[in-house]
């Protein structure tokens, strides 16, 4: 499978070019449902986009010995959030059936 970074831009031109909204709408749009997101993360919510898959904050224990790796620096990391993705049954399906490309 090719590699190919997806950017917010790119996102908005592929809704652009199969819809009849402005790009300035579109754009709109995706910040706001962005911004919504974040949002709701902050306060703790789970968000489920049935289909799609689920975001869910994470508490991850803190360490008193972790290191650095581009310093090799010891130092302690508290206890905080992340974001966890867990996929839905049509994305999981959708992935499985991708073909395997072979070098």
């Amino acid at each position: 499978m090719s590699s190919k970074k997806v950017t917010k831009s790119d996102l908005v031109e592929a809704v652009y070019q199969n819809s009849d909204y402005e790009k300035k709408c579109i754009q709109d749009v995706l910040e706001h449902l962005l911004g919504q997101l974040k949002e709701s993360l902050k306060d703790g919510n789970i968000i489920e986009l049935r289909g799609f898959g689920t975001f869910e904050p994470r508490l991850r224990k803190g360490r008193s010995k972790a290191r650095n790796p581009k310093t090799g620096e010891q130092l302690a990391v508290a206890p905080h959030y992340v974001v966890a993705f867990r996929s839905g049954q049509e994305l999981k399906k959708a992935l499985w059936e991708l073909p395997i490309e072979t070098k």
